[in-house]
């Protein structure tokens, strides 16, 4: 389950527990990526800060881990690199890539696109009102759609909430509102 969590927020983890449920997976891993190839605005952020945000998002559910394999290489971050490289070091594990329905109809803009088809299963997250077969990626390749509780938070509105001066309290974990209150992350525009 790869991102920029910036930052990590409730939606994020009522998806990946509807997935690790609904899929019955063994556990979910969040992989926080350097830098999306996709996003090109400068980060409030840097790796180390979110990645710490991540770490205190996940902290104490079992289920839940945390990958460091996009941090510790070179941007942009590639999911078809992350997936190649989880698949050398555990051929043995179904690997299973979760995405939402907006990367969902991206996906043939990402890197090696159908490889990655070959190497994970692929779940398109949907929340209520939001249908994967409408938005077809234009590719043919296996796909599931995991039907996730809808909760309209988003990264972009946390950070806006932050410079706004409005509290972020119940939007993400406290661990993570704690962290972001300490540093002063996203005051400045």
């Amino acid at each position: 389950f790869g991102g920029t969590f910036d930052p990590p927020h409730l939606g994020h983890l009522i998806a990946a527990q509807d997935a690790l449920e609904e899929l019955g997976l063994d556990r979910v891993r969040f992989v926080p990526a350097q830098a999306s190839p996709f996003k090109t605005e400068d980060r409030e952020t840097s790796p180390s800060e979110r990645l710490a945000m991540v770490e205190a998002a996940i902290a104490g559910h079992d289920d839940f881990e945390l990958c460091r394999d996009e941090l510790d290489r070179p941007a942009p971050s590639y999911t078809i690199d992350t997936v190649r490289a989880l698949r050398a070091a555990e051929p043995e594990v179904e690997l299973t890539l979760l995405i939402g329905v907006d990367q969902w109809a991206s996906l043939a803009r990402w890197r090696d696109p159908l490889e990655l088809a070959t190497l994970a299963r692929l779940a398109v997250l949907a929340r209520e009102g939001q249908d994967p077969t409408q938005v077809h990626p234009g590719l043919e390749v296996d796909w599931m759609q995991v039907d996730v509780t809808r909760i309209d938070i988003s990264s972009s509105q946390i950070r806006a909430r932050r410079r706004a001066g409005r509290s972020i309290r119940y939007l993400v974990p406290d661990a993570v509102r704690t962290l972001i209150e300490s540093k002063g992350l996203y005051v400045t525009c």
